[in-house]
């Protein structure tokens, strides 16, 4: 048996690796010889037809007579190829069998166990290193009596450590790199055999090497520490719930209550989400529910309504459900995308900070609407509207359905619309994006409008779910909680960083917790500090990786 205890020279490892070089790179001339009038020509005519079509420079009739060329020719190729393919699949079946054979043991295994022995000693010299200087410096300063002179040598000491401790970093990457490149090779040997076609689990295996290759521990619980301890919270609260309570926290009804809760709430954190990427934000957001519940109830009310908006009373019951819903929704949406698009002008047009104009939105909206409806209440809507909009299926609430779909929604506008790419743009580097020739004031004001939308549509299924109570305080803190959830679910303040998905798990945090907290009878004010200290945490964090980038 070899030995496993010894490091590889370069050329050892070489002439570990030429049998496999040598068998399989038979095999690949052979291919390359049957591919030559066949796969190859195939690929090469596929490319010139679509190169003609694009190209602007032929007339109709020379790309016409060109294509019709290319595809006799092409057809030639596939009949080539067709004739070849049998003899091929061999061949590389072939070589794939000798790989499997022969790879992992001839060749990897034994770099992998001389990386293991170079790591230990590297580790080995770098502890004995350690201790020579430790040794070198307690000599040092027990000839010394100047504290300026002790001072200068602990300074030394320190940068001998530094230095240290960068050569072993600089030997660990090494050996990573040497045993990635080994692991690799022999997908290096797949590609060609293959073209670049690979099956579902080596695509796994290759990225699972990848991630091993590029996992760095401080990046890891940067990224991840905030999500790991929330929850270890969660997991926390799951098991004293039982005891103190007598209840369990984790049942199927409770999570059904949770997503129900954070249905309405994620339409408002993808409309923030959206603003943050723009190094923006909003505080209007929770004026603006209280302004829709209000606008949606009293359109919904059953009956005429119990309050007066200017000293008018409203009844809208002769209007069929499903228009009042319908007008309810729309009136909401019109609102909320007015307010948000005036900010977004005094953002977009006059650089003002979105910290100023939304804060401004905040302060009108509270005011008209509470000045209208003189702060009252007004009431239950029609139960039979949410009934037809968001009812229970067997116990499951289709409000969940309405956020699944505006998820999928914005998902797909942020990355598959030019729109969305110009938004992650703009959030990057505003001053570029112009120099590229993107609008920075109507993807401002896109952003802008689009989060009134959602807020519209937020705060109406809010109304469906709550069963109307509209007044112009409800909603209060809920832009802290869509906030909050954003940038816990990594949406950058730095601008042009987030995901959809960070969005989704920052909600169902925030709304899981308030919720387990609820349960464990935790007084609503202490709820503010946690969600206080997370939103802290999480922005530390996100700056920790900014200053660490720069």
């Amino acid at each position: 048996m070899a030995d496993t205890r010894t490091i590889l020279s370069a050329d050892e490892e070489k002439k570990l690796r030429a049998p496999i070089e040598e068998y399989v790179g038979k095999i690949q001339a052979k291919l390359d010889a049957l591919r030559k009038d066949g796969t190859d020509q195939v690929i090469e005519l596929t490319n010139h037809i679509q190169l003609v079509k694009e190209d602007r420079n032929y007339t109709k009739d020379e790309a016409a007579k060109l294509i019709a060329e290319d595809r006799q020719k092409l057809a030639a190729a596939k009949a080539v190829e067709a004739k070849n393919k049998a003899q091929v699949d061999n061949l590389i079946a072939d070589a794939e069998s000798y790989l499997d054979q022969h790879f992992e043991a001839d060749y990897l295994s034994r770099v992998e166990a001389s990386c293991a022995f170079q790591k230990e000693e590297a580790q080995k010299a770098y502890s004995a290193r350690l201790a020579e200087l430790k040794a070198e410096h307690e000599k040092a300063l027990s000839g010394l009596t100047d504290r300026q002179e002790i001072k200068d040598e602990n300074y030394v000491y320190r940068n001998k450590q530094f230095d240290a401790k960068m050569t072993l970093d600089t030997a660990l990457q090494a050996i990573r790199d040497r045993r990635h490149e080994a692991f690799i090779y022999r997908y290096h040997l797949i590609d060609n055999l293959r073209l670049s076609h690979f099956t579902f689990s080596e695509k796994r295996a290759q990225s699972r090497e990848n991630r091993r290759y590029t996992f760095n521990r401080r990046q890891f619980f940067l990224q991840n520490g905030l999500y790991i301890v929330i929850l270890g919270i969660f997991i926390f609260l799951c098991v004293i719930t039982p005891v103190v309570k007598h209840t369990q926290l984790l049942t199927y009804t409770n999570i059904l209550n949770i997503l129900q809760q954070a249905s309405p709430r994620m339409f408002l954190a993808l409309g923030v989400a959206g603003l943050i990427l723009l190094t923006g934000t909003d505080l209007s957001i929770g004026r603006m529910v209280g302004m829709s519940m209000v606008t949606a109830t009293i359109v919904m009310h059953q009956g005429p309504n119990t309050g007066a908006v200017f000293g008018k009373v409203f009844d809208t019951t002769g209007i069929p459900n499903p228009v009042r819903a319908l007008l309810a929704l729309l009136l909401c949406m019109i609102f909320t995308t007015c307010f948000t698009s005036i900010a977004g002008l005094f953002t977009a047009k006059f650089k003002m900070h979105p910290f100023i104009s939304t804060m401004s939105n905040m302060l009108i909206i509270f005011g008209l609407v509470t000045y209208a409806t003189k702060g009252v209440s007004f009431g239950a809507i029609d139960p039979a509207i949410p009934a037809m909009f968001i009812p229970k299926i067997n116990g499951f609430p289709t409000i969940i359905i309405w956020a699944v779909a505006a998820i999928a929604v914005i998902w797909f506008i942020w990355n598959k619309t030019i729109f969305g790419k110009n938004l992650y743009a703009v959030g990057g580097n505003p001053e570029a994006a112009s120099v590229s020739g993107i609008s920075v004031f109507w993807v401002t004001m896109g952003a802008f409008m689009l989060a009134g939308i959602l807020y519209g549509c937020g705060s109406w299924l809010e109304c469906l779910r709550m069963v109307g109570s509209g007044s112009a305080a409800y909603g209060q803190g809920w832009d802290m909680d869509a906030i909050a959830a954003s940038v816990v679910g990594g949406v950058s303040f730095t601008g042009g960083i987030g995901k959809i998905s960070g969005v989704v798990v920052g909600v169902l945090i925030f709304t899981a917790l308030t919720y387990s907290l609820t349960i464990l009878g935790i007084d609503t004010n202490l709820q503010f500090v946690f969600e206080g200290i997370i939103i802290l945490s999480a922005v530390t964090l996100d700056c920790l990786k900014y200053v660490q980038k720069k």
